[in-house]
């Protein structure tokens, strides 16, 4: 297979963040704008100078060269009339046109500063206009009054030249000042065109812009942002083997790399959890075959074997009543094994079926007064407590929601525990206490008892051990395993308490409404008394 490789500047570019290609479109779009901007602020600049111009200089320049024109037609006109009549009344035209000559040529001549055609043009005007006034009108102007002149009719035919000559230059002057004007609105008209273009060209690109940064977010950006949200969406719908698409920008790619590691790393949890889950299902088949068995096991114990077991026992105890003392002292001992044997053969199988029973046959949750649980439990060790002499005090307890059979049972377990082993020649004193604990009820059983090393604190709880010969105490090793297992199956813990010394002290807690049960809690917490017995 043939690789392609990039070229560099190709792998640069797939470089570049989001960051960078919006500041670089910013830096075009801006740069762009600044040129777009300049030329347009040139056009309004030169649109304004050519419009301020042809107001200011070149319309005004022409009006007043319209205006000297006037004035020299009035000093042409009155030396003329003055001349053929001599009256007076003629030279007062001729006096305001010279009066006027002076102001308009002074105007022309500012308004045409930095023109020096225009200037040339009227200095033209101004050689004219002294050639005719020198050779003809201030004479004729200087001749006596009352009577013609004589020097206007000798020089009538010079005079009528040299001023046609002065309006041939005025007529040259105002020709070109209008060409100059016409110019202007020519260039005025054209730079206002440029200036309309300039500005449509702005606002095309401005609205290019917009569409090419809209279209480029779209690709670089909110596109690649919405594939990663669509392929996030899919995954958090389940579809965990749904691939996260790199797209967009470096940044944006690396974002979906990270959603696909995490995708990936949750993958392979959800199939480690899969596998968990199968193999939990495994053990769970084969925890209900075992429960099948442990409770055929109970069948069998239950009946196969207790009618075999009170055979053996009824007849050796018959033979130990019927051929006691007859046999030698060996036989009668081996008689007191077998019916010993037998009898606690059967005491282990009837605790055995207890301890199954646990959860499974006794198992009716409803509101149950500990109180009355504790008075049936001691009438039922009532002979226990007036043999040993045991003083038993308790506080109030509580209602709780839980099996009464195993509430019974419980209470059973421990207080004839802390009746049994106590030390010889002693009187065993017992303490039932009680104390909420939020959802949750810490009771504790106390005694003066000859206690349990640290070392068998968690050893006392599994079934069948014993921690004392069976000719010390009697017992089969099952009452704090079944303890255990009552509390567990209501939800709480139990435990041995070594910080308490002097004697023994069972810790354990129970919920006031297990969960599942959907029992209403109806404990109410009561004010603690002490009761004795």
């Amino acid at each position: 297979m043939t690789v392609v490789e990039k070229p560099p500047h190709a792998r640069e570019v797939s470089r570049w963040t989001t960051r960078r290609w919006l500041r670089l479109g910013v830096t075009v779009a801006m740069s762009v704008l600044v040129l777009l901007g300049a030329t347009g602020a040139w056009s309004l600049e030169r649109t304004a100078s050519i419009s301020d111009d042809l107001v200011d200089v070149k319309s005004p320049a022409l009006m007043t060269s319209i205006r000297l024109e006037s004035a020299l037609l009035n000093q042409e006109t009155g030396i003329r009339g003055y001349g053929l009549t001599g009256t007076p009344d003629f030279l007062d035209p001729y006096r305001r046109g010279l009066r006027q000559q002076k102001v308009y040529t002074k105007e022309l001549s500012d308004l045409l500063r930095g023109n020096p055609a225009r200037l040339r043009d009227l200095k033209v005007v101004e050689d004219r206009v002294e050639t005719w006034q020198a050779q003809i009108a201030r004479p004729v102007a200087a001749s006596p009054t009352g009577k013609p002149s004589a020097l206007a009719t000798e020089n009538a035919d010079r005079g009528r030249t040299a001023f046609d000559a002065t309006r041939a230059a005025m007529a040259t002057q105002q020709e070109r000042l209008r060409a100059d004007r016409a110019s202007a609105r020519a260039d005025l008209s054209a730079t206002m065109r440029l200036r309309n273009w300039i500005f449509a060209a702005i606002a095309g690109v401005i609205v290019a812009l917009a569409v090419i940064v809209s279209e480029a977010l779209r690709r670089g950006v909110t596109g690649p942002l919405e594939r990663i949200g669509t392929d996030a969406r899919t995954i958090a719908e389940g579809d965990f083997r749904h691939p996260i698409t790199r797209t967009g920008p470096a940044d944006l790619r690396q974002l979906g790399d990270e959603i696909e590691s995490m995708r990936r790393r949750l993958l392979r949890a959800l199939d480690f959890s899969e596998e968990a889950r199968l193999r939990l299902d495994e053990q769970s088949a084969d925890l209900k075959r075992s429960n099948a068995e442990l409770e055929q096991f109970a069948y069998v114990a239950s009946h196969d074997l207790q009618e075999p077991l009170r055979k053996v026992s009824s007849f050796t105890q018959l033979l130990q009543r019927r051929y006691g003392g007859q046999l030698d002292e060996r036989a009668d001992q081996y008689i007191e094994f077998a019916v010993d044997g037998a009898n606690r053969m059967q005491s282990l199988i009837n605790d055995l079926l207890d301890f199954s029973r646990v959860g499974r046959v006794h198992n009716t949750h409803q509101s149950v007064d500990l109180n009355t649980v504790m008075k049936r439990t001691l009438t039922a060790i009532s002979v226990s407590i007036e043999e040993s002499g045991a003083v038993i005090t308790r506080d109030e307890l509580p209602t709780l929601v839980a099996d009464s059979t195993q509430m019974g049972m419980l209470w059973q377990n421990l207080i004839g525990n802390a009746i049994k082993f106590r030390h010889p020649g002693e009187t065993p004193v017992i303490h039932i206490s009680a104390e909420q604990d939020g959802d949750f009820w810490r009771f504790a059983v106390t005694d003066n008892g000859i206690g349990i090393a640290p070392e068998y604190a968690e050893k006392v709880f599994v079934i069948f051990q014993r921690l004392h010969t069976k000719d010390r105490y009697q017992g089969s090793g099952i009452g704090l395993a079944m303890c255990k297992k009552i509390v567990e199956f209501h939800g709480g813990t139990i435990a041995v308490d070594l910080t308490h010394t002097e004697g023994t002290r069972i810790v354990f807690t129970l919920a006031s409404r297990p969960a599942g049960t959907g029992e209403s809690d109806e404990s109410v917490p009561q004010a603690v008394t002490r009761q004795v017995y």
